[in-house]
């Protein structure tokens, strides 16, 4: 993915300024295999990051290789059901919420509530820092929304020296479930129908997530970072 890892640099910059301390406790939601998590505590080892999600095989990859990292605590909760903050057990106000290119497959009414419970758990002037492909509505300004694809593919093409993709989601996930070591985890993640979930495209417009923050009661909302669609939204909670 293009300027994956300047997303990454900028977003962690943005926890270390904001947080308010070096032991900030985070939120990684939609944490995946934790390859935000362990950037973050790479850089912030002071740090404490309960990293949330309800995939069991992107969870199973996450334990395997840095179920022993200090300061990481990986839970399984699905931001589409309610209370899943509570669940989380948490012992003080969330510094920071931080999530990448995994809030986009909630709908509208579950973008809304998931951001809503956010609220409750994050301290005054807590930081919730989105980084993902999210796209201006083409309806409202056309010329804004071609601009945006066009740069993003641009970027894409650069960064690949003008190859094609030599792996996409699609295929990425054919080979992962494929694999005899992961067939617990794939077998789970079956169960939970997850794959049938995961449309891609339900949340990907950037008015939808400005409309939900201001809904849930944020102070700020502004785009911190902006590369094309690829960008990092910040939301301040009210103090």
């Amino acid at each position: 993915m293009p300027d994956r890892e300047d997303r990454f640099t900028v977003l962690i910059d943005a926890v270390e300024a904001g947080a308010g301390r070096d032991d900030p406790l985070v939120l990684d939601l939609g944490c995946g295999p934790g390859s935000l998590a362990v950037r973050l505590l790479n850089r912030m080892p002071a740090a404490r990051v309960v990293a949330v999600d309800s995939d069991p095989l992107l969870l199973a990859l996450g334990r395997a290789a840095h179920g022993g990292l200090a300061g990481l605590r990986l839970a399984d909760q699905d931001l589409r059901q309610p209370g899943w903050a509570d669940r989380l057990g948490l012992e003080r106000a969330v510094d920071a919420a931080v999530s990448t290119t995994a809030l986009h497959w909630l709908d509208a009414a579950q973008l809304r509530a998931m951001y809503a419970e956010l609220a409750t758990v994050l301290r005054p002037g807590g930081l919730m820092l989105d980084g993902d492909h999210l796209k201006e509505d083409a309806s409202a300004v056309p010329a804004l929304a071609r601009l945006g694809d066009a740069i993003s593919e641009r970027a894409a093409h650069r960064r690949l020296g003008g190859r094609e993709h030599q792996e996409d989601w699609k295929a990425w996930w054919e080979a992962a479930t494929a694999d005899p070591e992961l067939a617990g985890p794939a077998a789970e993640r079956e169960r939970r129908r997850l794959s049938e979930d995961h449309h891609g495209s339900e949340s990907v417009l950037l008015v939808r997530h400005i409309a939900a923050l201001r809904a849930a009661g944020f102070a700020e909302i502004g785009t911190l970072w902006q590369y094309g669609e690829n960008r990092i939204l910040c939301a301040v909670a009210a103090s």
